[in-house]
């Protein structure tokens, strides 16, 4: 096995369907642009209540990805 080398970043996705969907939709749309993404860490989760329910979730993860 050979050793890899990553970059990592931040993304923040946002669903009013649940905080997978945001975390699905934030990598989907990052995999649009960024190669080798291997691994993902869930940093921060958030939402927005309207009459007492959650109306939004909000999600902050760090991706990695390998260098070529």
């Amino acid at each position: 096995m050979s050793a890899h080398t990553y970059k990592i970043f931040e993304l923040v996705g946002s669903s009013t369907e649940g905080s997978d969907h945001a975390i699905r939709d934030a990598i989907a749309k990052a995999a649009l642009t960024v190669k080798h993404m291997d691994w993902y860490e869930v940093l921060e989760s958030r939402g927005h209540i309207v009459d007492g329910k959650v109306s939004h979730y909000q999600v902050t993860i760090k991706v990695g990805f390998r260098l070529e």
